[in-house]
């Protein structure tokens, strides 16, 4: 019994490298594959609101929407490979949320990303890590146009009481 392949993660890394892709460029980014599943896993990806297509003269581009950025923040969040370092630097980082119910999609989306990336919520809006994810999340803040609605805040000292906090949440 063969297993279908599901080459949807992989597309949406390729797309993310650039603001626009062609179609061509993403099928040599498959040479051994089957150009009909890379075209159907295109399909379904846009169907699914993840990338948009453009077209030119020449060619037929796509790109990631809104939802494909978050996607692929996740897909780099789960992967075994990631880049960021896991041990403590001595530094705290703070990422303060005040999303308007307006946007609660996207502060859904971005709860599950601080999760994800082990920030711990002491307080409804407040959350934390000694892990040194701000970069990710100044580029979230960037791709989605907040302003002071996201706040990251790096720090080397806690107060006693919210280093506490921070550490009781963690184990429950």
């Amino acid at each position: 019994m063969s297993r279908k392949k599901d080459y949807s993660g992989k597309i949406i890394k390729i797309i993310g490298q650039k603001p626009a892709m062609s179609v061509q460029e993403i099928h040599s980014g498959f040479p051994d594959h089957n150009k009909y599943s890379v075209t159907r896993s295109l399909k379904g990806l846009r169907d699914a609101g993840l990338i948009e297509p453009l077209a030119s003269s020449h060619h037929e581009y796509a790109r990631l929407t809104k939802e494909g950025k978050k996607k692929m923040l996740s897909l780099q969040l789960d992967s075994e490979t990631t880049l960021v370092n896991t041990t403590w630097d001595g530094f705290w980082r703070i990422i303060i949320l005040d999303i308007p119910e307006e946007r609660k999609s996207e502060r859904e989306s971005l709860r599950y990303l601080l999760k994800k990336a082990n920030f711990v919520c002491i307080k409804n809006t407040v959350w934390i890590s000694p892990y040194p994810y701000e970069h990710l999340f100044m580029n979230i803040k960037k791709d989605l146009g907040f302003t002071t609605e996201l706040m990251i805040v790096v720090t080397d000292k806690l107060d006693p009481e919210t280093q506490t906090a921070f550490f009781e949440a963690i184990k429950n």
